[in-house]
């Protein structure tokens, strides 16, 4: 056995060892409302208690997981971008960036980053692709951008595009300024041409429902989350040049035709936004 592969080994076990299966986690009840496996009993006991209170969550989910495939899909596509910087991955379930980005260009590479054990466990489902493209995991917290940077930058190439994707991980940044300083060091450290991917909760449908389903997991022991509005979220944009058609219900962005028409809002909002 190699010593990379060694160190792999050692870090999926020590990650397990980390696991708290009494404890609910948000990537994991994020993973069950997606109707995936990988979760714990307490992930669906809690996950069910906010669906009772929130039951917009679980289209929140999913429509999140099919907005990301069609923006990285029109930055892979119609931008020519072949590097992502993904923060906030969550569990693998189906479309996951390098697969929707290597379906276009097999040669895009991906750098996945999560604070999660559970995710370093089942990195090895996300170190995968192409043989002409490269996917690399970083076991990192969102708080701290300079290190995310600093290792992203071993697989990616920083005087190239990248299309640097925050879907559901801002919300865990509860400090306005905080979480818009974290935004800054990320985007100031892009070249020109790069892309900003954003997607998060919001209350606007449901603010009774989401703050009872924030309440329960806090209570619960999973982590914080504040929803902010649409017009918050796109001040994290500010700078940059926002493709049409803007901040909008996670559901609008540019969504596929279906026999049944256009999706209904979803309490959870999203932009795309490119670099000058």
């Amino acid at each position: 056995m190699s010593a990379g592969r060694d160190e792999e080994v050692s870090a999926a076990v020590d990650a397990g060892a980390r696991i708290d299966e009494s404890v609910p986690h948000s990537a994991r009840m994020w993973n069950y409302w997606l109707g995936g496996r990988d979760y714990y009993a307490i992930d669906k006991i809690v996950g069910d208690q906010i669906i009772n209170e929130f039951p917009g969550i679980r289209d929140v989910a999913r429509q999140s997981r099919a907005c990301l495939g069609r923006m990285v899909a029109h930055l892979a596509g119609q931008e020519g971008i072949r590097q992502f910087l993904d923060i906030g991955t969550g569990l693998p379930t189906h479309d996951n960036t390098h697969e929707v980005a290597q379906r276009v260009a097999p040669e895009c590479r991906v750098v996945y980053v999560d604070h999660d054990p559970l995710v370093l466990v089942h990195a090895r489902a996300l170190l995968t692709g192409t043989d002409e493209g490269r996917t690399a995991y970083l076991e990192c917290d969102v708080r701290d951008p300079a290190r995310i940077l600093e290792a992203a930058a071993k697989t990616l190439d920083f005087t190239r595009p990248i299309g640097l994707i925050l879907f559901g991980i801002l919300g865990n940044v509860i400090d306005d300024a905080e979480a818009a300083e974290i935004v800054r060091t990320l985007v100031d450290a892009l070249p020109s041409g790069s892309f900003v991917a954003l997607n998060d909760g919001t209350g606007v449908l449901d603010k009774e429902g989401r703050e009872e389903a924030i309440r329960i997991a806090i209570e619960q022991g999973s982590t914080p989350y504040v929803a902010r509005t649409p017009d918050e979220l796109a001040g994290f944009l500010d700078g940059l040049q926002l493709l049409d058609p803007g901040v909008v219900s996670t559901s609008q962005w540019r969504p596929n035709p279906t026999e049944v028409g256009t999706p209904q809002n979803v309490d959870a909002a999203c932009g795309l936004a490119r670099k000058p």
